[in-house]
């Protein structure tokens, strides 16, 4: 099945909400990174955060990026999203390994420890806005709900799982978040609260096979649910040779005098999705041209 997230309504436009199953995506991500299964469980629950989070974007060009730097053994994240379900990402430490809490349950926030998320959101003006709170628990949902909170000052519940099999492959993956607007009455506010107080946890959700949908009908299916659209997500980084030749240009004459006198060649490494870009010294030299 393709990943998606939903976009939905409730209480009369009071809430909002959004949910998606992104197994595919965390799937991919661990495979061009080699995760370890506690490092897979961070990122995942980052990547599903960013596509419902780039889905709240308006403009086609729109990018959020969420950072985390902190002092655990996973060191920090970085995955970015856009309005078109397009996430990317990578783990500092992509190798990190440490005991679970109990059995069947990773212990993410000892992985990433005490630090800080940054949440910065292009969207086309002068300068990109930035956000930055100290991590409550390093679970990412928690803090991310507290972010919304401090930052947006929109109450939000965040619920994100992912789940890893024993051979490491990626079982399950998804989550939601439902915000409310400023016209949510109390009885609306005091009733969701309820719900999501009973609700089972997302990796429970998702295991027992529930849909975005399903999970949404769970939450809000009495408060007036209204789908709004469904939105493809998967793991897309727009990296090419073209880009990394423009950014080998943008350093500058001097500098690229200097690797090709010194080294004869480059070798430029992808972050987002660990592609290799090689370039001779005959490929340098045209590019010095380029740059004169």
């Amino acid at each position: 099945m393709q990943d998606y997230i939903i976009r939905a309504t409730a209480g009369n436009g009071s809430i909002r909400a959004f949910a998606a199953t992104t197994r595919e995506t965390v799937q991919y991500a661990r495979e061009v990174h080699h995760t370890s299964p506690v490092a897979s469980a961070a990122l995942g629950r980052m990547l599903t955060a960013a596509a419902m989070m780039g889905s709240m974007l308006k403009g086609d060009k729109d990018l959020v990026t969420l950072q985390i730097r902190s002092l655990g053994p996973l060191k920090g994240i970085v995955v970015s999203g856009d309005s078109h379900g397009h996430v990317k990402g990578y783990v500092f430490n992509p190798n990190v390994d440490i005991p679970s809490k109990y059995p069947g349950k990773l212990d993410v926030g000892g992985a990433i420890g005490e630090g800080y998320l940054s949440v910065i959101r292009d969207i086309g003006l002068k300068e990109p806005y930035a956000g930055r709170i100290q991590l409550v628990s390093g679970e990412i949902a928690e803090d991310l709900t507290y972010y919304f909170a401090q930052s947006d000052q929109t109450p939000s519940s965040v619920g994100l799982g992912v789940l890893v099999e024993t051979d490491t492959s990626i079982r399950r993956a998804g989550g939601f978040i439902i915000q409310l607007m400023p016209e949510a009455t109390e009885e609306m506010i005091s009733k969701l609260e309820q719900r999501l107080n009973t609700i089972p946890y997302v990796t429970d959700l998702l295991d027992m096979g529930k849909s975005p949908e399903d999970i949404l009908e769970m939450i809000l299916g009495d408060m007036d649910l209204k789908v709004m659209d469904k939105i493809p997500v998967e793991f897309y980084c727009n990296c090419s040779k073209e880009r990394v030749e423009k950014a080998l240009i943008s350093i500058g004459k001097e500098e690229l005098e200097k690797i090709i006198r010194e080294d004869k060649k480059a070798n430029l490494h992808c972050h987002f999705c660990n592609k290799e870009y090689n370039f001779t010294e005959e490929e340098l030299k045209e590019l010095l041209e380029s740059a004169k």
